[in-house]
């Protein structure tokens, strides 16, 4: 057994494109060195709306091929071979099938989102090809039986009572009006977010809103309601304009999102005013803030500082960005595993060698439970201070301080 299935069944995209050939080689990838080429590949949206996080953890990835490329104690080489699927239901499947249908590829870094992943997983599975997730979130994923699927990052389940367990602890609310944007994603974190404030004992209203270009009608909603936090689960193009809306009517309570908004870009398309004081919830880790002494809680993660260097120099100087370090980290757990299981490995000695890795990486100890979740899932929370969103640190460390 490869591990029992679960229970219940655009500039960085020049330098991306740039950096790789039609074949998927990174730079160093040179034919000669008796080195012996492992391909890997990759699964995203490198186009569509939320092309941006695809990029980012393509760029991770990319990052930890051309470290091993360049690494001649390693014994051999990796081929990266990308697919986008553009972050569509649609043309995920299609995706899916290039890389199973490719003999070559032993294991795969994606999909990305939650409703990807779900429809493409049935193919990996099948195909005994192994797949890690560096940041789809839906609870639900290691529920369905997928039996080659591993998810190195926290759930939605985890962010949503972390989040939830800060809001009535350190800011002490007692009234929520937790949103969400009828998408998978958003009700998973909702759902996740209310139970726990109900929990908690927190007054807690829900409201499904789908995304729309004027939430003054919302807003004002909202208002009425005046609710200590305003929650929002969903996107950062529409928290951006129900920000605005609620700023608008006066709303002067604390405004919240989860990861899906923790983007520079809520902040430009919010404005400063409207975005300052702004919190974000987050499984993500913000790996370039630790050269810096920033305060995302990393600490000394070992490697750390060498994956920013690296990355700022493969990405035209570019920091790493949302997801692109869980990437990195899914990378090397792949590598880790490839080191030791021998000159000819295969997808099945693979995908059953990697139930056991247990790597220390840049964001997190990666190493799972049989289900696919990680042993020891880590959650952050962010803030907007000054026009920047900065790292506050691990919400468990923030709550026992």
């Amino acid at each position: 057994m490869i591990r029992r299935p679960a229970r219940g069944a655009i500039a960085l995209a020049a330098v991306l494109v740039a950096g790789l050939t039609a074949c998927g080689l990174g730079r160093n990838d040179t034919p000669g060195d008796g080195r012996r080429t492992i391909t890997i590949g990759f699964q995203g949206m490198l186009s569509g709306d939320d092309r941006k996080l695809g990029l980012n953890a393509l760029a991770g990835v990319r990052t930890a091929v051309e470290d091993v490329n360049a690494d001649a104690s390693v014994p051999f080489r990796l081929r990266l071979v990308q697919v986008d699927d553009a972050g569509s239901t649609g043309r995920a499947p299609g995706a899916a099938r290039s890389l199973t249908g490719n003999s070559d590829v032993l294991a795969v870094i994606g999909p990305l989102r939650t409703d990807t992943t779900e429809v493409s997983e049935p193919f990996y599975s099948e195909a005994g090809l192994l797949s890690v997730t560096p940041s789809a979130t839906g609870p639900a994923l290691t529920d369905l039986g997928f039996t080659t699927f591993f998810r190195a990052i926290a759930p939605d389940s985890v962010q949503g009572r972390a989040v939830a367990d800060y809001i009535s602890t350190v800011l002490e609310a007692t009234k929520v009006y937790s949103i969400d944007d009828r998408g998978e994603y958003g009700i998973g974190l909702s759902t996740a977010l209310e139970a726990e404030l109900n929990s908690d004992g927190v007054d807690v209203i829900h409201d499904g809103i789908d995304p729309t270009r004027d939430y003054t009608a919302q807003a004002a909603r909202i208002t009425t309601e005046a609710p200590d936090v305003v929650y929002y689960a969903g996107y950062y193009a529409d928290f951006a304009r129900l920000a605005a809306a609620l700023r608008d009517k006066g709303f002067a309570g604390t405004l919240m999102a989860g990861d899906g908004s923790r983007d520079p870009r809520f902040v430009t398309r919010a404005g400063a005013d409207v975005a300052e004081g702004t919190y974000f919830s987050c499984a993500c880790a913000d790996i370039g803030e630790i050269d810096g002494g920033g305060g995302d809680g990393g600490g000394d993660r070992p490697g750390a500082e060498e994956f920013v260097a690296s990355y700022g120099r493969l990405n035209g100087g570019t920091p790493p960005g949302v997801f692109s370090a869980e990437a990195y980290d899914a990378t090397n757990a792949v590598v880790r595993v490839l080191r030791t299981i021998g000159d000819s490995p295969d997808r099945a000695a693979v995908a059953r060698a990697f139930a056991d890795v247990d790597w220390k990486g840049v964001t997190r100890d990666v190493a799972f439970e049989d289900t696919g979740e990680l042993r020891a899932p880590t959650v952050y929370l962010y803030k907007v201070e000054d026009g920047e969103i900065v790292g506050l640190g691990q919400i468990s460390d923030l709550i026992d301080s």
